[in-house]
Order: structure tokens, then C-alpha cells, then sequence
């Protein structure tokens, strides 16, 4: 402790003389050089204009900065070896792109270089930009004797203080990212964070860390889990002393570790996203998501970045509750950037369900002119730069529309946000991100606030979805239909492509199977969907037609007249369109379980096994189909109610397990020869 103290001491002290002897204080941030890995040298420069720095990211891989080559050479390669100076005993390094062509003319470029066969910096002394045909180096940099290339360090454990806080060794992965091996926390903090600062030991005047997921509120509860977390913006762990499990309301620290001086680990690949807001105000929600504001005389000025895909929206508005941030109840935006247009929608959310009629009402989250009021909201600028959205709105504090709340300028007020997928008609579906606590902002506070940070950027995995379950039984008749949670990105959105709206179809217990039925064989489905036409979120009878997406009551008469329903609807004497496949409802729940880790299970089968499945009483409701030489070949189940929550039905003349295949081999050859043609 005592050489974190001095450490710490030394770096204010020449601070308070600088602003003694000097006029001008402190430095910019902008004059923080960026750690790049452990510099080896320039490159030593011999022949065809050769220059540049090269640095020694990890133990496999070299970056090189401003380097120049004229591209003059005959037969000249990236040439590493471990002879004492360079020579035709080498091997070539493949360039940035991972291939071992001749080089081309570079001019002030920066790129990577990774070792090829798991070769090892340690492995080599000299790397050149050599010229096979001739032997002769245009430029070369030698790695010294006993060299220490950057690696993932591991320090201490966080102290046991209180909350049951433990971890093992804490290993800094590289310049940005943190391993906490076996974390261990109650979760009973009252205002809890990761928490990163300054000084000999934790204090109040720190920063939060978005937890593994991104999110900035109060920490869960773990048990011995391995989690990784990036600092934010253009923090690195080079400007911070300790890592605590902090509580900000009571300012105590549950455990902390001390994070050394001069580690040498990794650069961190993360691309930091600089982007200023432009309102006094600014809260970040997310590491993907912040919001700024400013009143002036009745209007408030909100403006919404996020880290969005372009089919993806920001949503924020005033809780249904006074009491806590509710959706039910609540006056919210959609935002996007559509193209060059950005969208601003004034939404009233009257249920957790997208938007549609029940029982001649709209219910769901819908647009205020559906219920007869008006969208308030004024656009004034929107662009999309660097996969970040930034739209900014105008509305008056108090609006003349029944519908829309009133921003309040003397007390706190409860807010909601969520980041989620437009669908086709670009409508909101259940939301991928939000919070799970309440959250409340003071509009007009004293002094101007301000929490929000850089974006930054990962080259994100991509998720593999669950396995995509398929029912191919001859003996197979009958098969039970009941509703569950659709899974995250890795259950009905990774399996079918679509967006989701959070409930799905449940199979025979299986997530949206595909079902292979025969012409001219009768087939039972027992429906457990919800029978209860007043509830706008739990009433799905089951039909069957031929196009992918459901949800026939919600549509237009234009866009009905084209679908071919086969199975569960039948037309009144008017016309108008009813489900006759009607039961009580069957539900899979998520219990006390938070359904943001969805995607944390590896199958379908662990997800399935946390579940909680409650029936209503009574038999399900019964849809008999026969398929037909009319029938297409293949057709959808889904629900009547709502779009998103079936899958595809293979209608065949014979059960033969090579037709499947063959269908497999159709698709998989579709999509190289796509594929190809993009190419």
C-alpha cells in the first residue's frame, strides 16, 4: 500500500508545481499518446524509400505505423528470421491481409502483421522488408536478447470486505479488458457498480464500468462466474489505479484490487467512436446508448445516440408509473435513421405486445394517431456516422394531446429506454436491451450533468443460434402447440432470420420445429395458445398459410387478399376473418431469471430446463388438417394475433428422409451460388 501511495503522491505533487511555475494547468487528453504495445524501434531504412515504426502488440503479432515502401522491389516480402542479421534464411510474414503475394507500394500505412505456423516473436531476432531475388534488405529492425513481449498479467484477488465478495486472480487481457475469474457477489448493494479510479484506494470520485453486457445499472447477483469487462470511452488500465465492487449511495467499497504500475499487456483492438454532445445534459443508459437534453423556455431539445444497426431503434420516454420506470402506461419515442431521413415516433404503450385491435381497440405499443392523437414531436437533425444513430427531437414540456405526458421542471421523473429491431413495416419488436431498474432523471438539476462517454467499437463475435430442431415422424400424428419466450438472438431470431416479439410457438416442447407432413394424411394439432380475446399479449390461435411472417388479424384487407390461409381461420358473412384453433393457454416462463442472459445458454435444451410451465385448465383447442396436392410445398404455422412466432411446415408426397436432405443440399447450394455471384 504504501508504494500505491507513493505512486499516487508523486503525479500531484509535480501536477501542484506545474501550477505553481506555470500559467496553464493539466494536460489535454488529446496529448495522451495511444499504447500501441511495447515499441521495438524504427525500421533501420537501406533502400526503396522504407520507413516506418514497428511495435510488438502480443507474442505473435507486430504493428507497424507510417510505414512506406515504394513497391519498386523485384521479388520483396514481409521476412522474418532467427539468423543473426537478415538473409535468404528466413520465412515470409504474411502481409496485412494474411497472404504472402510481393508487395505493393505503401505510404504512411498502420496495419498489423501476425506471425505465421504460431511462430512467437521470441522465436526470431530480426524482422525485414526483404528482396528474395536480389538478397538484399531495404529496411529491418532486430529484437533485442531476452525480450518481454506484451501479454494478458495476472494481479491479485479482490479483497473480501463484505456482500460475500471473492474472485480468483484478476488477469488484465489487455490495454481496456478485465477477466474476473470466479466472481462472487450477493447482489444485495443498495447502488452497486464495477468501478474503476485514482487515488491510494477506492474512493467516490470514480467511474462506473458497464458490466459484461454493457449496462450501467446496479450489478446482479453472481456466484462464481467468470466475467470479462472493457473500460470505457479512451480509458485504458494505465489510467487507473484499482478496480472496486463500489457502492456510490453509501460510498463503500465491497472489494478491490490495486492495478500496478507499467504492465505489459496487449493493446487493446477496440476502436474508440469520439462523439460530443452537443446539449448540456447527457445520461449514458448504455455502453450502446446515451441521452442529452435541454429546456428552454416550454420546450424540451432530446437528443438519442446509440450504437445501432440500421434495422435497430432507440427508444425513450416518461413511465406509465409515477412510483417506478414502467412500460405499461408510458409516453414514449421510437427513433431511427432510415437512409438519410431520421424518424422521431410519438408512441403510447398501453401493453408488453406489439401493436393491434383487441376486441375492436388498439392495444400494444402503437402510434399516438391510432388512438386518436397527434405526434408531437418536432425533428430537427438526424445522421448516422460510424454505426452510431444520433437523432435529435423537439416537444413542448406540456402538450395539448391526452396521450402524451408532461416533462416536469420541479421534481424527478421516471423514465423507460430500450434498443430493439424494426420489423418489415419498420413497427418496434421486443426490445434486446433495456433495463431492469428503475431509472429517474432531474430535468432542470442545479448544475448540468453529464455521465456520457465514447462509443467504442468490438469486432463482436458472430452468434451461433440453437440448434434448429426438425420433427420427422411417419408415426407422428398429433403434436401439442403451446407458447414460450423466443430465446434471445440465439433462439427464434437466429434460427428463422426474423425479428421477434418475444413469445413464440413451442412444439412438442421444441422452439419453432420445422414439421414434415405428407399429402393426403390427416394431422392434428391440440392448441394451448390463450383463449382470452381481451388480452392483447396472450391470445394466439394457431393458423396455417403460405407466407412466413403471421399475425393475419393485424393486417390490412389489401395485404390479406394476397395470403393463402389453409388452416385455422374461417370468414364470417361479412368476411371478416375468425380463428377457430382456440385453447387455453400453456405458457413457459422465465421465473425470477433474468431474460437478458438468454443468450448465455449454450442449447435450447439448458434454456428449456430453466423454464417455468404453467397450463390452464381444459383440453386445447383443435386444428385437423389434411394436406393436399394443392398445398404448397412448403407452408407456415404461426399465430393469428401476432406476427413472428411460427415456422416453416414441408409438405411431401413421401416420407423419405433423402427429401429432407435434399432440400438441405437445395438451400446450401442456393446460398453458395449467392455467395459466389456477390464474389
Amino acid at each position: 500500500m504504501a508504494d500505491v501511495t507513493r505512486r499516487w503522491i508523486a503525479p500531484v505533487l509535480v501536477t501542484l508545481l506545474t501550477c505553481v511555475l506555470f500559467p496553464v494547468c493539466g494536460l489535454d487528453e488529446s496529448d495522451h499518446e495511444e499504447y500501441r504495445g511495447k515499441y521495438l524501434g524504427k525500421l533501420n531504412a537501406y533502400h526503396h524509400q522504407v520507413a516506418g515504426d514497428v511495435y510488438v502488440v502480443d507474442e505473435y503479432t507486430l504493428l507497424l505505423t507510417s510505414f512506406s515502401y515504394d513497391g519498386n522491389g523485384a521479388d520483396t516480402f514481409f521476412w522474418a528470421g532467427a539468423s543473426n542479421r537478415p538473409g535468404p534464411q528466413g520465412f515470409i510474414v504474411p502481409d496485412e491481409w494474411g497472404k504472402t503475394n510481393v508487395l505493393d507500394r505503401y505510404l504512411n500505412k498502420d496495419f498489423t502483421l501476425t506471425l505465421p505456423d504460431n511462430k512467437r516473436i521470441t522465436d526470431i531476432k530480426w524482422f525485414a522488408v526483404y528482396d528474395l531475388s536480389s538478397q538484399n534488405t531495404f529496411g529491418d529492425v532486430y529484437i533485442p536478447d531476452e525480450f518481454d513481449p506484451p501479454v494478458p498479467q495476472k494481479i491479485s484477488q479482490l479483497t473480501k470486505r463484505s456482500h460475500g465478495v471473492s474472485s480468483g486472480s484478476i488477469v488484465i487481457l489487455d490495454s481496456k479488458t478485465i477477466k474476473i475469474p470466479e466472481f462472487t457477489y450477493d447482489g444485495q448493494g443498495t447502488d452497486t457498480y464495477f468501478w474503476v479510479g485514482l487515488g491510494p484506494q477506492p474512493n467516490s470520485k470514480g467511474t462506473k464500468v458497464p458490466d459484461e453486457y454493457g449496462y450501467l445499472e446496479s450489478i446482479r447477483a453472481y456466484k462464481e462466474e467468470d466475467i470479462t469487462i472493457q473500460l470505457p470511452g479512451d480509458m485504458t488500465v494505465f489510467n487507473i489505479d484499482w478496480l472496486s465492487i463500489f457502492d456510490v449511495k453509501t460510498k463503500t467499497s465491497y472489494g478491490s484490487v490495486i492495478v500496478p504500475d507499467g504492465l505489459n499487456v496487449p493493446p487493446s483492438l477496440v476502436k474508440v467512436i469520439k462523439h460530443t454532445q452537443t446539449l448540456p445534459n447527457c445520461i449514458q443508459l448504455h455502453k450502446r446508448f446515451q441521452i442529452g437534453w435541454e429546456i428552454f423556455g416550454p420546450q424540451i431539445t432530446i437528443q438519442l445516440a446509440g450504437q445501432v444497426s440500421e434495422d435497430e431503434y432507440m427508444a425513450f420516454g416518461l413511465s406509465g408509473s409515477e412510483t417506478s420506470s414502467q412500460m405499461e402506461g408510458a409516453d414514449a419515442v421510437i427513433a431511427y435513421v432510415d437512409g438519410t431521413r431520421g424518424y422521431a415516433v410519438d408512441y403510447n404503450i398501453t401493453a408488453k405486445a406489439p401493436c393491434g385491435k383487441v376486441l375492436g381497440q388498439y392495444r400494444g405499443v402503437c402510434r399516438d394517431e391510432l388512438f386518436g392523437g397527434l405526434d408531437n414531436n418536432q425533428m430537427y437533425t438526424a445522421v448516422r456516422e460510424d454505426g452510431i444513430s444520433i437523432v435529435t427531437y423537439r416537444r413542448t414540456l406540456n402538450s395539448s394531446d391526452p396521450g402524451d405526458k408532461e416533462y416536469p421542471t420541479n421534481r424527478p421523473v421516471y423514465v423507460i429506454w430500450a434498443l430493439g429491431r424494426l420489423d418489415e413495416n419498420k413497427e418496434p419488436t421486443f426490445h434486446d436491451v433495456y433495463p431492469k431498474s428503475d431509472l429517474k432523471l432531474e430535468l432542470v438539476p442545479e448544475e448540468p450533468e453529464n455521465t456520457c462517454m465514447d462509443f467504442t467499437e468490438t469486432n463482436e463475435k458472430l452468434i451461433e443460434p440453437w440448434e434448429k430442431t426438425e420433427i420427422f415422424d411417419r408415426s407422428i400424428r398429433s403434436f401439442r402447440a403451446t407458447i414460450g419466450p423466443s430465446g434471445g438472438k440465439k433462439g427464434y431470431q437466429g434460427i428463422t432470420g426474423q425479428t421477434s416479439t418475444g413469445l413464440a410457438w413451442y412444439i412438442e416442447g421444441q422452439l419453432v420445429p420445422k414439421l414434415y407432413l405428407r399429402r393426403g394424411l390427416t394431422y392434428n394439432f391440440r392448441v394451448h395458445g390463450g383463449n382470452n380475446p381481451h388480452s392483447p399479449n396472450l391470445y394466439h390461435p394457431l393458423i396455417i398459410t403460405n407466407e412466413p411472417h403471421g399475425g393475419y388479424d393485424k393486417l390490412s384487407d389489401a395485404a390479406q387478399s394476397k395470403i393463402r390461409v389453409l388452416a385455422g381461420v374461417e370468414f364470417t358473412r361479412r368476411g371478416q376473418p375468425r380463428p377457430t384453433a382456440v385453447g387455453p393457454l400453456c405458457l413457459s416462463k422465465h421465473g425470477a431469471r433474468d431474460r437478458r442472459l438468454d443468450d448465455d445458454f449454450m442449447t435450447f435444451k439448458q434454456f428449456n430446463r430453466t423454464l417455468v410451465s404453467t397450463c390452464e385448465p381444459g383440453e386445447g383447442g383443435v386444428l385437423e388438417i389434411t394436406p393436399n396436392s394443392t398445398w404448397p410445398d412448403i407452408v407456415y404455422y404461426n399465430s393469428f394475433t401476432h406476427a413472428n412466432m411460427g415456422w416453416k411446415i414441408y409438405i411431401l408426397d413421401a416420407y423419405s428422409k433423402s427429401i429432407a436432405v435434399t432440400q438441405r443440399l437445395s438451400l446450401l447450394a442456393g446460398i453458395t451460388a449467392v455467395f459466389f455471384r456477390l464474389l
